[in-house]
């Protein structure tokens, strides 16, 4: 076994402990970094001109997007945000399948970007009072995710299903 299997069978060990011991507020955390790992390396392979390798990490990214983040809305007790956040995931696996086809980092860039902000907005509702340290913080300049960023931490319970 090289040294690449190894670590790669060391990595996958230990993001199957992390989702198997998650609590749902940590899976969503999780669904939030891997698909912004899986642009990362896509970015990556994209600069290095690999394009199949590029081809899998975008596919993973838009996976994790739609199957992941997207379909665990709650769009019943989520009301209006979930209908939000579900609009502002396809139009990230759009813009990923963009960037695939006209291998564009930019695009990847812009995407790890809106999901850095929600997962911000969703970590900030385990500490006590979110609400209240959201309303308080500095506010970041004006993005696609702002409204959405706010209002996930006054609703964040009833946004996504509970696994």
């Amino acid at each position: 076994m090289n040294a690449m299997t190894k670590i790669k069978s060391y990595v996958d060990v230990g993001i199957e402990t992390n989702v198997s011991s998650a609590d749902p507020h940590k899976l969503i955390l999780l669904l939030y970094q891997g698909a912004q790992l899986a642009i990362a390396s896509a970015k990556n392979h994209m600069l290095r001109k690999e394009i199949p390798l590029k081809g899998k990490s975008v596919s993973h990214a838009i996976t994790i997007i739609d199957e992941g983040l997207k379909a665990s809305l709650n769009q019943e007790a989520g009301g209006e945000l979930a209908g939000n956040l579900a609009s502002l995931y396809e139009y990230m696996s759009r813009r990923l399948l963009q960037a695939n086809l006209e291998n564009d980092p930019a695009i990847l860039d812009e995407v790890s970007g809106l999901l850095a902000e929600l997962r911000t907005a969703w970590e900030s509702i385990r500490k006590p009072n979110a609400a209240a340290a959201v309303a308080e913080a500095p506010q970041p300049a004006p993005a696609k995710t702002a409204a959405y960023g706010a209002g996930l931490a006054a609703v964040a319970p009833r946004v996504y299903e509970r696994a």
